[in-house]
């Protein structure tokens, strides 16, 4: 079988869909709940593209297993409320998902995301058969900016690093695409463009931006 020419890994969370807004306040409300102090600017600053374990541990230090899950629970249940009403695709992105299934790219889902998020998300915009491997944050021991959920994800599809396209929003995200040596998109649902720049190969607003051919001149 001919090896694709190279492959696209998507963050999930202010990519595929611009829910961001939507984490943010679930997670002042969870600390207001729970007494803790928690402002935009550290939120977006140190928490932005982190998987729950890593959050939960800045915001309380030390959790037991149990605690961890039940506050993540909590927190999750208080998102997925939040953003009921507002899921969507961002823009472009079916289009986009179907170029390069048509073009034979092979494509990765790779989040930070608990897998009931990963469910809600793809059942609630259709995209739950676009990809051919899904890593929620189950997958890895350690969460962006370590580099181990897309290098986890090249090996999945077969694909050298080294051709694999990394589509971020997130600062940490984008330092773990580059730690693991991939090319990346960043998509201005998050950050802005300024900063974007001078971190990514390529930023964007959505997906009507792009296409296959412009993935591979990436390389």
């Amino acid at each position: 079988m001919k090896r694709p020419a190279f492959a696209v890994l998507f963050d999930m969370d202010g990519v595929l869909v611009d829910n961001n807004p939507f984490h943010k306040k679930a997670y002042l409300e969870f600390c207001r709940r729970h007494g803790v102090s928690l402002t935009d600017a550290e939120f977006e600053k140190h928490l932005f593209g982190r998987t729950n374990r890593d959050v939960l541990r800045r915001l309380f230090g030390p959790l037991s297993a149990a605690r961890t899950r039940a506050y993540e629970r909590e927190k999750e249940r208080l998102y997925r409320r939040l953003y009921a009403p507002h899921i969507r695709p961002l823009k472009g992105v079916r289009r986009f998902l179907r170029a390069l299934r048509t073009a034979g790219v092979p494509v990765a889902l790779a989040t930070s995301a608990p897998p009931e998020n990963v469910r809600y998300t793809l059942s609630g915009t259709g995209l739950g058969r676009a990809f051919d491997a899904i890593l929620d944050s189950r997958a890895v021991k350690k969460g962006k900016p370590d580099p181990e959920i897309y290098l986890k994800s090249a090996r999945r599809l077969g694909v050298p690093p080294r051709r694999c396209v990394v589509i971020e929003d997130s600062l940490s995200g984008i330092r773990a695409a580059r730690r693991a040596r991939m090319p990346v998109v960043a998509v201005t649902t998050t950050h802005s463009r300024r900063e974007l720049s001078r971190r990514a190969d390529l930023v964007v607003d959505d997906f009507s931006e792009l296409d296959p051919a412009g993935m591979l001149r990436l390389f």
